[in-house]
């Protein structure tokens, strides 16, 4: 890894921890160790690795990116709803855990895309995503029609779509 990249997924890590996906200070040694621990997973987790994406094709789906936009056209009668999210933060995996642990629990008229935090920048900047754990519903044309940020549950997920 570059030194320019090790720097920036420092200063990520640092930001994250003192942003709510870490519970302790800036400061402290135990915020390092996070850090620390946030790169170690970041640099060998990657996101597709982490949850179990793909398990649905149409309505009711939990999918990735790559699946979604292979067959966006499937998804048309559907809420789609972008999940931003990364596989160092603790609070999306409890999102990802939830979503997974009852697949049955996603209506059918909505489709939840696994978009991976880290890599999607551009996507990140289209729909001014500055934070994992940030959700964002997109009509067909991939228009933005809400955003919100740490839903936890299919429930929650589904109540914020317009």
């Amino acid at each position: 890894m570059s030194k320019s990249g090790l720097l920036f997924l420092t200063a990520l890590a640092l930001s994250v921890t003192t942003a709510g996906c870490g519970s302790t200070s800036a400061d402290s040694p135990e915020s390092n160790e996070a850090a620390a621990a946030a790169e170690t997973a970041l640099a060998e987790t990657p996101l597709a690795e982490t949850p179990s994406a793909g398990t649905g094709s149409g309505p009711g789906a939990y999918i990735d990116f790559a699946d979604y936009e292979a067959n966006k056209a499937a998804y048309d009668s559907t809420d789609v709803v972008l999940f931003f999210n990364a596989a160092w933060c603790s609070t999306c995996k409890v999102a990802r855990d939830n979503i997974e642990s009852d697949l049955s629990a996603i209506p059918s008229d909505l489709t939840i895309v696994l978009v991976d935090f880290d890599s999607a920048q551009d996507l990140r900047k289209k729909y001014g995503v500055t934070v994992q754990h940030t959700f964002v519903q997109v009509d067909p044309a991939g228009n933005e029609l809400a955003k919100w940020a740490s839903s936890l549950t299919t429930e929650e997920i589904a109540k914020n779509t317009v």
